[in-house]
């Protein structure tokens, strides 16, 4: 075994991976670019080496920084995580070539998996299943038209190269293919500089269940059983469990078996998943093989309790498998989520910004947090916006589910938006309890999931209601003894009523309240609640409102309070009772500004130009993707505040119209 490891990574996969390597006595290398100085990571390492700049190009992507890296400190193997050169068989072979072991699978493996058509036909040629489809050289429009004809429809065009969602389409008609065809081509020529495709039988209603294989240099290759991914966003990830809800022990067999085959096709070693489509009627056909570690691999390590960052250290030592396939079992149910900086109304858009207020739960055998930050970091605009994972275990599905609501219930953060009341709605929708989601639900139904969740009004008041309350009774002296602890505005005519300002959102509620101890009048509007024997106890605020018993959780101070209902969450924030609008004078019609910060990649217009409502105006980065900045109305360009090459923050101007000008009344 060796004793020191370079992590050629960042974020929550670094951070575990140190943590393993601590506890098998391993010394802990860490690189960290410009952004990353005073990341997590970099503080729990034993060493950190800088590799360069902020964007991933100019450090985690820089195979010779790394491994410049690694010779520097002493490393004699490098870890690659997940992301960045995880996959990469050029920097496999560098990392060997250097005298280093590289903590995966080869590099020959990998680059049989390269190609999506090449994989299905080594596959297939492995006796492992694959979905029925077109994989040949021949690229011709007649060619993959006749070939689409003969599979049958719906089928789907997929890019023979790359991943990530991008180069697929969807084709339900033969008249439909051309057009398809040359929209993937295009997509897949630009996303990957490539444009060949391969055609197959597209599945109705697919579940994504995949197999988490390892493999020695002795030749050893077993499975640790399944996990299944089928809730999906755009073929991204949402929830990861162990075991499936869907999978039999006889289908658990087959399928296992086809995995293990798998990876004896391309002499793999070291952790690799195996990712099968599996159809409604339990056929399941091979789609590829990520060689590395997954970002959902923590529930397989729920329920097996092994830790397969140790299993990969050791394999990659030389040593054998720690166990064998018939010493491999499964106890309880895993669920994964993960929570990212991102706004699930807006599209998802991924943000970034200071996390002013991080709470997540308390860790546990039945809970566990996997992060690269801490409440004061900074999710950056150059990598991705994940704030951790979630991960919970308990006997069961439905006490895993059941886990995994209070868990997202305790979570709170504040700076960037983040996903967790999208994740809350996802848990407690009834195709997820049943267990019974494919693939593409969330896109045919992400209504179901985003937006304000529908309230009566006066369950809105109630809980506005018990807000106030909260905020009066963590606020102010705790002495009882004193008469100043009261705080309820009592006067020599009797109680009076104290205005109190909160901001929900984009809302401002102003409140009156009176009362004290647990019996409080809370004005909204014409409207009052009686709140009576209100008592604040171990996070739980329980009383009556009017005739109702009602019981939240709340969390928070008295600037600050976070209910939960038990099925969804209600923030607020205390504002001044004096608080001004702010506005710069400009209107949204009159101006393009930043969604989110990022760095600007294309300027498209200059002053004087005349431009038409929805015009691209601007490109920029952020997040690992691009945005398109288009005109809000038509117009004459005022001013272009930023050049190519500059980074800005959300919110920021960008390019000014000239006003409208009034024609005045004949």
């Amino acid at each position: 075994m060796f004793d020191t490891l370079l992590i050629a990574n960042r974020g929550e996969i670094a951070c575990r991976i140190i943590r393993t390597c601590r506890r098998m006595g391993i010394r802990a290398i860490a690189v960290y670019s410009d952004a990353d100085v005073d990341a997590q990571h970099v503080r729990l390492a034993d060493a950190a080496y800088h590799i360069g700049g902020s964007r991933p190009q100019d450090s985690y992507l820089r195979g010779d920084a790394i491994i410049a890296a690694a010779k520097r400190s002493g490393a004699q193997a490098v870890h690659p995580g997940y992301g960045f050169l995880s996959e990469n068989a050029d920097f496999a072979d560098a990392v060997e070539a250097a005298g280093l072991v590289f903590v995966g699978p080869n590099a020959a493996s990998m680059r049989k998996m390269g190609s999506k058509a090449g994989a299905k036909d080594l596959m297939h040629a492995a006796g492992v299943p694959v979905v029925p489809g077109y994989t040949g050289e021949d690229q011709s429009l007649d060619t993959l038209q006749g070939e689409a004809d003969r599979i049958g429809y719906p089928l789907m065009i997929k890019a023979a190269h790359g991943g990530g969602g991008k180069g697929m389409r969807i084709v339900h008609a033969p008249l439909e293919f051309a057009a398809h065809l040359e929209s993937c081509q295009r997509e897949a020529r630009n996303a990957f500089g490539r444009d060949r495709v391969l055609l197959e039988r597209y599945i109705e209603r697919p579940r994504h269940i995949e197999f988490q294989i390892f493999g020695d240099s002795q030749g050893q290759i077993i499975h640790l059983n399944e996990r299944e991914c089928s809730a999906q966003r755009r073929y991204q990830k949402v929830i990861e469990e162990s075991p499936s809800p869907f999978v039999t022990p006889e289908l658990r067999a087959a399928m296992g078996a086809a995995a293990i085959a798998a990876g004896r096709a391309i002499d793999y070693q070291n952790a690799g998943t195996v990712e099968f489509i599996v159809g409604q009627d339990g056929g399941f056909y091979f789609m590829e093989i990520n060689t590395r570690l997954q970002v959902e691999h923590p529930v397989t390590e729920m329920v097996t309790s092994l830790d397969l960052v140790e299993w990969q250290l050791r394999v990659a030592a030389g040593e054998t498998l720690p166990l064998p396939q018939d010493a491999i079992w499964s106890s309880g149910h895993a669920m994964e989520v993960r929570l990212y900086a991102e706004d699930p109304d807006a599209g998802f858009l991924p943000g970034s910004g200071k996390l002013t207020r991080l709470r997540l739960p308390e860790t546990s055998s039945r809970v566990r947090i996997d992060s690269g930050v801490v409440e004061g970091d900074t999710v950056s605009i150059f990598y991705d916006p994940m704030i951790a994972k979630l991960i919970v275990r308990d006997s069961d599905r439905p006490r895993a589910l059941a886990r995994l609501r209070e868990a997202l219930a305790q979570c709170e953060i504040e700076g960037p938006k983040s996903n967790i009341e999208f994740l809350e709605r996802l848990v407690r929708h009834s195709i997820v309890v049943a267990g019974d989601i494919d693939t593409g639900y969330l896109d045919r139904h992400l209504d179901e999931f985003i937006g304000a969740r529908k309230r009566s009004a006066d369950e809105t008041r109630h809980l506005h209601a018990l807000a106030a309350a909260a905020i009066r009774m963590t606020t102010g002296i705790r002495d009882a003894a004193s008469p100043w602890a009261l705080g309820d505005g009592w006067r020599l005519d009797g109680a009076g009523w104290t205005p109190l300002h909160l901001v929900s959102g984009a809302e401002d509620l102003r409140l009156s309240i009176r009362g004290h101890g647990g019996d409080f009048d809370v004005r909204e509007g014409d409207a009052v609640s009686e709140l009576r024997g209100l008592r604040l106890q171990d996070g739980w605020l329980s009383g009556r409102i009017g005739d109702s018993q009602r019981r939240v959780q709340v969390s928070g101070d008295g600037e600050r309070i976070l209910l939960h209902d038990g099925e969804s969450r209600l923030q607020l924030r205390r504002a001044s009772l004096y608080r001004l609008n702010d506005d710069d004078g400009a209107t949204s019609g009159d101006r393009v500004a930043a969604p989110m910060p990022g760095r600007i990649v294309q300027v498209k217009i200059a002053v004087g130009d005349h431009v038409e409502s929805g015009q691209l105006v601007m490109v920029m980065e952020a997040m690992k993707m691009e945005l398109a900045l288009k005109a809000p109305r038509a117009g004459v360009i005022a001013e272009v505040r930023v050049k190519e090459g500059d980074f800005v923050e959300a919110d920021a101007a960008l390019i000014l119209l000239e006003p409208v000008v009034q024609e005045a009344a004949a």
